[in-house]
């Protein structure tokens, strides 16, 4: 996808959806002697969802796996959709189509692996983190810098903000 083009799908995005590990995290899965699962997520990430929200985009999230972790996340980052537990993530997708009263060229939707794929080739705008495999990248308009969990959600959202004009009112606040 050309520049231009990549630029105008950003700028399309209404809703920006997520899976969580390998994007929000680093994918790694951490278990307690307990079992109870932990992950660390990134503080820079956080905030660049909620300046992306802040600037009219609506967030959600389409992940595999069931976590209250990720729900305690999802509320502090004030996620507007959550779904856990999608085995598949197409007809889930659909679903928040309906939900959110867009259509898929006004979604975006950033993955890094296969079971992304269906999403990804259906929204307007799809985005991988560089650790994913090839055919995740080659599907693609967008692919960060820098890795999931490591500032990758950043990344995006700075981009999009960029794209849809919206960087320097999102940052006057803290510019004074």
């Amino acid at each position: 996808m050309g520049l231009v083009k990549m630029v105008e799908s950003a700028k399309s995005v209404r809703l920006m959806i997520f899976d969580v590990d390998g994007v929000m995290t680093d994918g790694s899965l951490y278990y307690t002697d307990t079992g109870e699962e932990v992950k660390a997520f990134n503080s820079l990430d956080g905030h660049g969802l909620k300046m992306l929200r802040a600037s009219g985009v609506r967030l959600a999230i389409i992940t595999g796996r069931t976590s209250a972790l990720v729900a305690n996340r999802a509320a502090h980052l004030g996620i507007d959709y959550l779904h856990q537990g999608a085995h598949d993530k197409l007809a889930v997708f659909e679903q928040l189509l309906q939900e959110a009263g867009v259509s898929a060229a006004e979604c975006g939707y950033m993955g890094d692996d296969v079971v992304d794929l269906p999403v990804m080739r259906r929204v307007g705008f799809a985005v991988a983190v560089p650790e994913s495999p090839e055919l995740v990248l080659q599907a693609s308009h967008y692919v960060t810098g820098r890795g999931g969990g490591c500032g990758a959600v950043r990344e995006l959202c700075e981009y999009l903000l960029q794209a849809q004009g919206n960087w320097e009112r999102v940052m006057a606040p803290y510019l004074r």
